[in-house]
């Protein structure tokens, strides 16, 4: 996400950092299920009004870094050098999420996920969404030239590699893993280069 530059926007970016990291205290301290809205807008010190303006929902509130992780995805296929391949540049954002959210400090947060119902739907809404985002911005490259079932698929299967990846004793191994596969099934639904009856450049 772009670092807020005026006043005003790095007033709102610290509120709304406040109000996540006391959410993620109160739920870790007391558990999900017992906090409530009411609790952590009194606890940060501001109206609940002010919290929804920053977090559309209480499971939000866990998942704080989903518009910066929806961006970073995004920002691998369009930022990369040019004539970079997009499933290396896919590969190492995903590995850089997977330090990310592999911390050890993160252990707690990811059990309390894992614990909870309307947490794990959440998290799966966000991967369909961010699978959905990536697979617009493939599809938007015009050197790709991919059909729009290829683009969602691969896309599909790259958000999976973080999920899959973290239940492995090594998940940095795993994402390896499974991106060989992914650019395996990319080259495959490559159209040739040479099709019959055209001349070859070289």
């Amino acid at each position: 996400m772009t670092a807020p530059t005026g006043r005003r926007e790095r007033k709102k970016a610290a509120t709304r950092q406040k109000i996540a990291d006391t959410a993620l205290r109160l739920f870790l301290e007391h558990g999900y299920d017992a906090v409530g809205i009411r609790d952590v807008a009194a606890e940060a010190d501001v109206a609940v009004t002010t919290l929804f303006s920053h977090f559309a929902s209480k499971e939000a509130l866990v998942f704080e870094q989903d518009e910066n992780f929806e961006q970073r995805l995004t920002l691998a296929v369009t930022g990369r050098a040019p004539h970079e391949p997009v499933i290396p540049a896919l590969r190492r954002e995903i590995q850089a999420m997977v330090r990310h959210c592999m911390a050890d400090s993160a252990a707690p947060i990811w059990h309390m996920i894992d614990a909870s119902p309307a947490l794990r739907e959440y998290e799966e809404s966000m991967r369909l969404r961010h699978a959905e985002s990536l697979a617009t911005a493939i599809a938007a490259d015009p050197d790709l030239s991919q059909t729009t079932t290829a683009c969602r698929a691969i896309a599909r299967f790259a958000i999976d590699a973080f999920s899959l990846a973290r239940e492995t004793a090594d998940p940095q191994a795993a994402v390896d893993e499974i991106f060989h596969m992914i650019e395996a099934a990319w080259n495959a639904t490559k159209p040739p280069h040479d099709a019959p009856g055209t001349v070859s450049s070289t």
